[in-house]
């Protein structure tokens, strides 16, 4: 007998003064838990002495009602294996009496019913390119390089013998050591002004935007967002009832005086500077002067989404807008999801001294804490060098295979895919020509197992030329050479 994975029973109610037997109650009840399917071909059943307990009733009536539905064929029992229920329901056997329910009006539901006005601003438009896993799929690092068995080692050291602090509700603001280890290397890699106390521990960046959103705005306070720009802080910012202004980027990243003329009083402005997302340049050293300068003269914060900069082909990575500020107005969000695996949902913001118990007021309120085994797993990575050597492998794997869907690009689609951006990151932007509709080739090339994210809703408005988001960091130069064969099968 194949083993099924074992499941709590629903609910058993013995009514002790009904004058029916118990044995009588339990084995109807069994009958019909088993009709209804609330108990499932092979499932275990607690051993008689086990369930005698539970119900708080001598084991005696519940090994008569055992007796007779294995007579009936309702349950079999197996050396070494318990006692499980019975593959299928035997024709023969008694089925269980239903007694007759009165009738219940069902309300009726051809009618939209009320629910609240803000999940429009978080419902995302159709995402074919979310079918597959393969080549172009953005946001997917290289999983068949992570060294996985090093990661299980690391969680099973603190999972064997967890501490209480592991195992309890945590600090909102995240695992002390981890805090440290983040604060150590952004100090270092990134020229990020911080210290432990101003790091916040999130689940994933995305939860970091939603607290910069809820600790920072009020609805109807107006917020720069850059057109294009990622869809995921419009909806943090349009939920809570943030007027979003879309500001245009060029070749130096966001047009911050275009943002001035738009929205002078403007309460935050959500930048990714180091690689915009979606199109990929680099903000200039004098846009980057010019917001500051602005957001400390209109007492505006400016958040930082820095979700990639690790991965810079061209050099070192460019320094933090955080490091350039003086006037404590830049929050900055980061992620260990590009670096590590998306599933980990681990992210950090660092921000002003003065305002991390109101981050940490929110963070609590929005999901108490992040679980400590990964935070604990993740430190360990950091402290014994394993992140650093992640990332110098990785950088090196994405330069190759963003250099190899460029020439494949250029070999199959020269005249149809025009490649904009920065070296950098985990994808690249290539446009199409005006008349080629991006969302429509989308969904062809999913039905073809290409994952094709089209560049338009990533705007406010429809742009005069759409394009295509492809990620290249999940798969190598002979995947992306295949895929790109087959999204020109589809033009």
């Amino acid at each position: 007998m194949p083993r099924a994975s074992t499941s709590f029973l629903p609910p058993i109610a013995l009514e002790a003064g009904s004058g029916v037997p118990i044995y009588q109650q339990l084995s109807e009840w069994f009958r019909r838990a088993i009709a209804d399917g609330q108990l499932r071909p092979g499932q275990r059943v607690p051993s008689t002495r086990s369930l005698a307990t539970e119900l708080r009733v001598s084991r005696l009536p519940v090994l008569s009602a055992y007796e007779q539905l294995l007579a009936e064929g309702y349950l079999q029992s197996f050396v070494g294996a318990g006692t499980r229920v019975a593959p299928s329901i035997p024709t023969a056997a008694p089925k269980p009496s239903r007694p007759r329910l009165a009738a219940v009006p069902v309300a009726r539901r051809d009618a939209t019913r009320r629910v609240a006005q803000r999940v429009a601003t978080m419902r995302a438009p159709e995402q074919t390119w979310l079918d597959s896993q393969g080549a172009f799929r953005v946001g997917l690092p290289a999983l068949e390089h992570f060294p996985s068995a090093l990661w299980a080692k690391l969680l099973n050291r603190h999972a064997r013998a967890p501490s209480t602090e592991s195992l309890v509700y945590g600090d909102p603001r995240g695992c002390p050591l981890l805090r440290e280890a983040i604060a150590d290397y952004l100090g270092a890699v990134r020229a990020v002004r911080v210290d432990a106390a101003q790091v916040l521990i999130t689940t994933g960046s995305q939860q970091g935007v939603q607290i910069c959103a809820h600790a920072l705005l009020d609805a109807g306070d107006r917020a720069w967002l850059e057109d294009p720009g990622y869809p995921g802080a419009r909806q943090a910012f349009g939920t809570i009832g943030a007027r979003i202004v879309p500001v245009p980027v060029d070749q130096e990243g966001l047009d911050v005086a275009e943002g001035i003329r738009r929205a002078p009083d403007a309460r935050l402005v959500y930048t990714s500077p180091s690689h915009q997302f979606p199109l990929g340049m680099t903000l200039s050293a004098a846009r980057r002067m010019q917001l500051l300068r602005w957001a400390a003269r209109a007492d505006a914060w400016v958040v930082e989404d820095d979700y990639d900069s690790e991965y810079r082909f061209g050099g070192r990575p460019v320094a933090s807008l955080q490091g350039l500020d003086t006037e404590e107005r830049v929050i900055y969000v980061g992620t260990f999801s590009k670096v590590m695996f998306p599933s980990l949902r681990l992210g950090y913001l660092v921000v002003p001294k003065d305002l991390v118990g109101t981050f940490a007021a929110c963070r609590d309120a929005l999901d108490t804490c992040t679980a400590a085994l990964p935070q604990l797993a993740m430190n360990d990575f950091i402290r014994e060098g394993h992140f650093a050597r992640h990332i110098r492998r990785m950088r090196v794997l994405y330069a190759e295979r963003r250099a190899a869907l460029v020439a494949s690009i250029r070999t199959h689609l020269p005249e149809h895919l025009e490649v904009i951006g920065a070296e950098a990151g985990m994808q690249l932007v290539a446009l199409l020509p005006p008349d080629i509709d991006d969302i429509a080739l989308s969904r062809r090339a999913a039905q073809v197992g290409v994952s094709a994210r089209p560049l338009s809703p990533c705007y406010a408005e429809p742009p005069a030329r759409g394009g295509l988001i492809l990620g290249y960091g999940g798969a190598d130069a002979r995947a992306l050479d295949e895929a790109v064969r087959r999204l020109k099968s589809c033009l």
